[in-house]
């Protein structure tokens, strides 16, 4: 038995997870923590969890009765979290935030609000695995994160990226968080969409560092243009890669890479969102239209983006089957 501990718990991660493991086969959610909702029945407010839980928040933060928690908050808060209270060494952490998802050496480069010395891992799966087996403290990647280093990821293994790649990535509007924004807003967003942080958005940096760590260098720029959807979940991205390498011995390179991985899979067919949507897959397709590479892949951004992955770090920490906990149905029609 796994004892959990969840911390941010009443946004969307927070349900998002909650919603995981009460029906996770080896755990026990030990406390919840929300300062706003304490005594608050979960259920209350992630509104799907009716009939399926009794769990309330709670203002407390027991740390010496958990095995593992997870940090579901905003982005900066999690590194002055943890310079202001002392979580037992034996604690696993798995902080679903951006603060320690660059190693210390690129926080230095890339002037990282909070550089510094610190030990977490990197959690995407695929790329570091071995690494999370071992680790104390992991950082589960963003999710445009993954779903942009999962087209690209084998590309770099096959030293393809010598030239700026184009990118291209629609969310839907949970990735934009619980908390009601000009931009959240249904009328605004139904029928809409929209461009933000063209070029500058935080997740290039983690991008950069992974696709680094295989290829050796990466000199090339990675012109990422978001969007916002009119959708509620998943993440479609396109990523463009120059190259004279024939399309076949890229698909081989593509199949060999994901050969053994849990979750994420190559398809010989164009995807679709909805064959990812309600599950922890990813799926990538390539195609080739001249010296150029067009590699398509799509997550759910709060499963395989967040959450669904942040459960697949515990199951390699506690040396568990990766999908334990975590075979889900796509809502593909």
């Amino acid at each position: 038995m796994i004892r959990i501990g969840i911390l941010g718990a009443a946004g969307y991660t927070g349900g998002e997870l909650i919603r995981l493991l009460i029906n996770y086969p080896m755990t026990e959610i030990v406390f919840a923590n929300s300062e706003s909702n304490a005594g608050n029945l979960v259920a209350d407010v992630h509104e799907g969890l009716y009939g399926e839980t009794d769990l309330r928040f709670t203002g407390d933060m027991p740390f010496d009765k958990v095995d593992v928690v997870f940090f579901c908050f905003g982005h900066g808060k999690s590194e002055a979290f943890l310079r202001e209270h002392d979580v037992p060494e034996n604690v696993r952490i798995i902080d679903l935030a951006q603060d320690f998802r660059l190693a210390p050496e690129e926080m230095l480069a890339t002037q990282h609000p909070t550089p510094g010395a610190h030990d977490f891992v990197y959690g995407l799966p695929e790329l570091n695995k071995s690494l999370v087996a071992e680790a104390k403290h992991v950082a589960n990647p963003g999710c445009f994160a993954t779903c942009i280093q999962l087209g690209l990821l084998p590309a770099a293994r096959m030293k393809l990226i010598d030239s700026d790649v184009s990118v291209n990535a629609i969310t839907g509007s949970t990735g934009a968080g619980q908390k009601p924004g000009a931009t959240t807003h249904f009328s605004w967003r139904n029928n809409n969409m929209s461009i933000y942080k063209a070029f500058t958005h935080q997740h290039v940096p983690e991008i950069r560092q992974s696709l680094k760590q295989l290829q050796g260098r990466l000199d090339a720029a990675i012109d990422f243009i978001p969007y916002r959807g009119d959708f509620a979940r998943g993440i479609f991205a396109t990523e463009v890669v120059k190259t004279d390498k024939p399309l076949e011995e890229i698909v081989e390179g593509y199949k060999d890479f994901y050969r053994d991985a849990a979750f994420t899979h190559y398809v010989d067919k164009a995807i679709d969102l909805k064959q990812v949507v309600n599950t922890n897959k990813c799926l990538v397709h390539c195609d080739k239209y001249g010296d150029k590479l067009l590699i398509t892949s799509c997550i759910d951004n709060l499963l395989k983006g967040a959450v669904g992955q942040a459960v697949q770090n515990m199951n390699i920490m506690f040396g568990l089957e990766e999908t334990t906990g975590l075979k889900l149905k796509a809502g593909a029609f």
